[in-house]
């Protein structure tokens, strides 16, 4: 069995992007392929305000990304809704909280954290954000609450973050395969998925 490691962080731009081809994927790929999500962790914990600079850097790829991958959809409502800060650990937590209450909802945590932030302009840096993305998912509340800042799921950000690391990827969405105990990085084509399968076989 070969193993298909998707790094990903729900708040990065790219990733949302991705999103439909890495879907499509996901159903096309041969049944001896384990897929794991990873989450790489793209900005620690901070409660600073996010400088100008930083905003019109991360516009700007929006921009890019709507040129480069056409359907792509952001709402530019969020920096102006918000006070935006460079922290995606938060979110990344979220999905790692909702994969140790229900396995089965990983990705359906990711869907929803990148819908309110790319869509409905809401803030996933803040946690009430998240519980909020984990309830219309269907989790228990007060559960995931406990659970998204908790020692466990603090320890599994570090340890996702530094297997995405010992598999020399630090950009996002990155896909590595594994097998037989080697490790092949998966080239990303962001518009056709043929462009990603015919790397597998």
């Amino acid at each position: 069995m070969a193993t298909l490691y998707y790094i990903h962080d729900p708040m990065c731009s790219w990733c949302w992007a991705f999103r439909p081809v890495f879907t499509e994927l996901l159903n096309k790929l041969p049944d001896d392929i384990d897929v794991k999500y990873l989450v790489g962790g793209l900005a620690p914990d901070s409660s600073e305000p996010m400088d100008k600079a930083t905003q019109a850097m991360i516009q700007k790829h929006w921009r890019t990304i709507q040129i480069k991958v056409p359907n792509s959809q952001f709402n530019f409502g969020f920096w102006t809704n918000n006070t935006p800060r460079r922290s995606t650990y938060p979110a990344c937590r979220a999905v790692l909280a909702a994969k140790a209450i229900n396995p089965n909802k990983e990705d359906t945590m990711i869907f929803a954290i990148q819908q309110a932030y790319y869509l409905n302009a809401l803030n996933p840096s803040d946690d009430d954000v998240l519980i909020e993305c984990a309830a219309s998912i269907g989790l228990d509340t007060a559960v995931f609450a406990q659970t998204l800042n908790s020692p466990a799921t603090q320890q599994a950000l570090q340890e996702n973050i530094q297997k995405s690391q010992s598999l020399g990827v630090y950009s996002f969405p990155s896909l590595v395969l594994e097998e037989n105990g080697r490790f092949k990085p998966i080239t990303i084509d962001y518009n056709h998925v043929d462009n990603i399968l015919s790397q597998f076989q």
